[in-house]
């Protein structure tokens, strides 16, 4: 198996991080892997905003924590990085290609030995009067619809196990 396959395999969803800071390098990193990531005919509809500003991730959990409809919570488990994945919806595979990005900066992280987890509702916070309100200030135009929020952060405990994979997850047509 190749070190891809083996953090392809190995790579979980983490819900609860330190509170420590990853290093902006690594960050930088784990960013430029979601770049590079497929994309319908090579036109990069999606876009990364790094959130390390507390204040913005703290704001940015509570408006997600009240879309989810648990105004108490944070839905970020406490991760301090947020990278925010929108993708351009003139493109037609937009959704496609913000979801590729997500998977490579999840992908990412996991070599770097940075726990990820996809957080969703980032369309519904994207498209609220201060989500716009954020883009805005940010000096980001277009028509961009989120996709989803890549949380980084130091696991705090041991990764989940992997769910067993279904029996009927592939059908071969010989």
């Amino acid at each position: 198996m190749t070190e891809t396959q083996q953090n392809i395999i190995t790579r979980r969803s983490i819900r609860k991080y330190k509170p420590d800071m990853v290093p902006k390098e690594t960050i930088d990193r784990i960013i430029q892997a979601g770049t590079y990531a497929a994309n319908g005919r090579g036109k990069q509809s999606p876009i990364i905003i790094a959130v390390t500003n507390k204040e913005l991730r703290d704001k940015l959990s509570k408006m997600n924590a009240e879309i989810m409809g648990t105004p108490d919570t944070d839905p970020f488990y406490g991760a301090p990085v947020v990278l925010i994945v929108l993708a351009n919806k003139e493109r037609p595979t937009y959704l496609y290609d913000g979801s590729l990005v997500m998977g490579n900066l999840m992908l990412a992280a996991h070599d770097e030995g940075i726990g990820s987890c996809w957080i969703h509702r980032a369309k519904e916070e994207f498209e609220s009067p201060e989500g716009k309100e954020i883009l805005r200030t940010l000096g980001i135009e277009g028509d961009y619809e989120g996709i989803g929020h890549c949380i980084l952060g130091y696991a705090d405990g041991e990764e989940p196990e992997a769910a067993p994979r279904k029996e009927d997850y592939v059908y071969y047509v010989e």
